[in-house]
């Protein structure tokens, strides 16, 4: 590998690649493969990058490389130029919580805004499933959430208080649901809030217990509803989708969680919600 790059292949250079180089990259695929910390792991890997782009910087600034050993070093650090800009773009893209605006089809110029978010709970995954499964304990950790109630065959009234005085209510419909597998919903075509979802739920790797992947649509509404809307989801729905998660994880854990609220005139205040039985599945 040495050779390779156009550095000279001494014990001392040998050493820096098996434990700057090779160590560390099978340290950073183990801890992607898992997906516990990716993120952090993907900017390990950018840290990395940097490294070896210092590394070979040295190689190409010493006189005494050969023009080949030189060619060999220029086409090594291209390749980790480009490798860089890829671990760069896919920490970024995760770091931001997937968020992301599309223009509007058919309804204007109107954003559509996807969040997405994961964690691992360490509860058996029939457990963690029923309680989701009733969408009445949803606002015990979704903060934007004042109250989901059951309106049968799969239809749920769902209510939000929004900024500036104003509350929020839609339908909601099941669209799908394996047991203790995944659980789809959409608002009804009527609805004021236009948004769709799902949550997957797995055992987690080395038997800790469930990890749960959520992922959200929402369309605002136009004028000043939608402005509200959009307040109330945040201007980062991928970091809310994560404290939504984390709370879910504090409820299952220890029956409890503390979390801060911001009310309408910016104060904050902290509140206990106590967890609610999981309801076992109709028939």
């Amino acid at each position: 590998m040495n050779r390779l790059v156009g550095a000279k292949d001494t014990p001392e250079n040998r050493a820096v690649q098996r434990w700057l180089g090779g160590a560390r990259e099978i340290a950073a695929g183990i801890g992607i493969e898992t997906r516990r910390g990716t993120t952090g792991w993907l900017w390990a890997r950018v840290a990395g990058d940097a490294l070896d782009l210092t590394l070979l910087s040295l190689v190409l600034a010493d006189p005494r490389r050969r023009p080949d050993e030189r060619r060999r070093a220029t086409a090594a650090t291209a390749a980790v130029l480009g490798v860089t800009a890829a671990d760069i773009t896919a920490a970024l893209r995760l770091s931001r919580g997937a968020v992301r605006e599309t223009r509007g089809r058919g309804t204007g110029d109107m954003a559509e805004i996807e969040a997405k978010a994961m964690i691992t709970v360490n509860r058996p995954i029939g457990e963690v499933f029923r309680f989701w499964h009733d969408l009445e304990n949803l606002p015990q950790f979704m903060a934007h959430l004042q109250s989901v109630r059951s309106l049968g065959g799969g239809r749920s009234r769902w209510r939000a208080k929004a900024p500036v005085g104003m509350e929020i209510e839609w339908e909601a419909e099941i669209t799908g649901e394996e047991i203790d597998e995944f659980i789809a919903w959409r608002s009804v075509p009527s609805a004021t809030v236009q948004n769709s979802g799902e949550v997957r739920f797995r055992p987690a790797p080395g038997g800790r217990g469930t990890e749960i992947r959520v992922l959200l649509h929402y369309r605002p509404p136009a004028g000043k509803l939608g402005s509200a809307v959009a307040k109330l989801f945040g201007e980062e729905p991928g970091q809310q989708v994560r404290d939504d998660l984390r709370r879910f994880k504090q409820v299952m854990e220890t029956g409890e969680v503390v979390r801060s609220e911001a009310s309408p005139e910016g104060t904050r205040t902290r509140r206990l919600i106590a967890q609610r039985p999981a309801q076992p599945l109709p028939a």
